[in-house]
């Protein structure tokens, strides 16, 4: 797993389980955009009051239990919420400088602020001692790493250097799905939007992680990217088919309504209703629950929420959905820069 190379190599089919019995369907009422679990919505709530120490005890407890996963999940969503609400970082540094939980937190930071200007690459260079600061805080954590490699696709840098970031990134956690995508990014970016490249890697890795890795999902984010990039070579349908198949297998592994699955679930849903597979896109639908994700229907609207509640409404029904509930972006999303990092939208993926 050491090289990007190494996973092009033959590996095992992966496995397949039934789908989980979904419950009632939540009206729209009670379904939530991007809503935290029960883990997150604590720190956030104390965040909002200027408070830092809910946070850092979540991610104490992430990184105390190598829930490196969680733990990503958690400094994305922190650092989101930091951009419009920094008191509480703000007490945090003052407490605790070189808390490696608040070091991540602050990488995370920077980095997005600096992806979102214009002048990305040349404001993403100075940030390489905070980066370097946030890896040195504890050695066992990949966070850091992935978004060291994210750090590395925005500043244009080389093949032989980013190798040897992914190389220490799955030392740390070999099939950590966040530094997956980092490097599934920059494939598409070095080989100028190579889907084949793309695929390639996708379908390596998910044949070597196990059945319950959120790495099964990396082909769909393949396919996703191909669909909506309207450009390269045709990919055939059956290796679509296939990503879809495996993500749907990932999605039955987890129980209906649960919000640690949900952006797979909604990325699958579009990915199904692009197929027209509309019986698979009708259960995933109801898998969903109330846990809509953002990404990818402000891809298409600017109203997220609403346009989800409306093609769900659609495919429940019985109906298939007609192209301007699918296919069509609105002038805003449409005209959304494409650039694509931590919680913020790229041209081909979130």
């Amino acid at each position: 797993m050491g090289s990007l190379r190494a996973l092009f190599r033959s590996a095992r089919r992966a496995t397949t389980v039934p789908p989980p019995a979904a419950g009632p369907l939540p009206a729209d009422d009670e379904v939530f955009l991007d809503a935290p679990d029960e883990r997150l919505a604590p720190a956030l709530v104390g965040a909002g009051r200027g408070e830092y120490v809910p946070a850092a005890g979540l991610l104490a407890g992430t990184r105390s239990a190598a829930e490196w996963e969680e733990r990503d999940r958690y400094v994305r969503r922190l650092a989101l919420f930091a951009r419009s609400r920094t008191e509480w970082l703000d007490h945090w540094a003052a407490a605790a400088p070189h808390d490696p939980d608040l070091l991540v937190v602050q990488a995370q930071l920077a980095v997005d602020h600096a992806w979102d200007s214009p002048a990305r690459a040349e404001l993403l260079r100075p940030l390489s001692p905070l980066i370097t600061a946030a890896a040195r805080g504890d050695d066992r954590d990949p966070v850091p790493w992935r978004i060291a490699l994210d750090h590395a696709r925005g500043t244009n840098a080389g093949h032989k250097y980013f190798e040897e970031l992914w190389e220490a990134a799955v030392r740390r956690a070999p099939h950590h799905y966040g530094c997956h995508v980092a490097a599934m990014r920059y494939l598409g970016t070095y080989w100028h939007g190579s889907h084949r490249e793309r695929f390639d890697f996708a379908d390596l890795a998910a044949q070597d992680a196990p059945p319950d890795s959120l790495v099964q999902a990396l082909p769909a984010r393949a396919a996703f990217a191909y669909l909506t990039d309207g450009c390269g070579p045709e990919v055939p349908r059956a290796r679509l088919d296939a990503a879809a198949d495996r993500a749907i297998a990932l999605s039955a592994r987890f129980t209906a309504a649960d919000p640690w699955p949900a952006e797979v679930r909604n990325k699958l849903m579009y990915l199904l209703v692009r197929l027209e597979r509309w019986e698979a896109a009708r259960t995933q639908a109801r898998l969903i629950g109330p846990y809509v994700t953002s990404f990818p229907w402000d891809r298409i609207s600017d109203d997220p929420l609403g346009h989800f509640v409306r093609l769900r409404d659609h495919l429940l029904a019985g109906a298939e959905p007609p192209p301007a509930v699918v296919l069509i972006p609105s002038p805003q999303a449409a005209g959304r820069p494409p650039t694509e990092h931590g919680g913020h939208v790229l041209a081909d993926d979130h």
